[in-house]
């Protein structure tokens, strides 16, 4: 993830405005983390005046919490359309990345963002899988945190655990597997798509 520092043209009008910041922001904290990535940075990155920053968004603090739920509704977003599995897989590394690096920097991410739209779809699929809704939320938990355990660490999980002869289809297969097994603990994953009848 390189981002340009360079500015591009000036977004017009505030949505555009608003959307250019998030989409910058997005970037520079992936690659820098929010701590060391200045206002001024997100706003020539986005190719709008610092100040304009500020007015939409606030504070850093404010502008971290905004690009987090941004993130969340745009991976919410992309799966509700079905969009392409690199799509996806691409937007939640980002998403996954920014918290990291906000959670690692000592943002308080639980208190900044404040809706979490991906989990709840994934709720909403699940829930009629378990016996209560606790059971459900534990088990969207589960699977939220394998997912991100696997999207920020799998260089060390694979060889730290000798898993470095999988290919990369394998290795998402088998995290794919695991997951189902822990949203819908009645399904039993088979390798073969035919032999899914259940």
């Amino acid at each position: 993830m390189t981002t340009q520092l360079s500015a591009r043209p000036a977004p017009i009008g505030r949505a555009a405005v608003v959307a250019a910041v998030l989409a910058a922001a997005a970037e520079l904290f992936a690659e820098k983390g929010p701590a060391a990535t200045s206002i001024r940075e997100v706003a020539c990155c986005s190719g709008v005046n610092h100040g304009l920053v500020f007015r939409y968004f606030g504070t850093k603090d404010q502008l971290v919490g905004a690009t987090l739920e941004h993130l969340g509704r745009r991976v919410a977003e992309l799966l509700e359309q079905q969009a392409p599995l690199e799509d996806i897989e691409d937007a939640l590394t980002l998403q996954s990345v920014v918290m990291a690096r906000a959670l690692l920097e000592g943002f308080p991410i639980a208190e900044y963002q404040t809706t979490f739209p991906a989990v709840a779809l994934l709720l909403d699929r699940i829930a009629a899988l378990h016996d209560c809704e606790h059971a459900a939320r534990l088990a969207a938990a589960n699977a939220v945190a394998l997912q991100l355990g696997w999207r920020l660490f799998a260089p060390f999980l694979r060889a730290s655990a000798g898993l470095d002869h999988m290919t990369a289809a394998e290795v998402r297969e088998a995290i794919l597997a695991a997951t189902t097994q822990l949203v819908d603990p009645q399904k039993r994953w088979r390798r073969d798509p035919a032999d899914q009848s259940a």
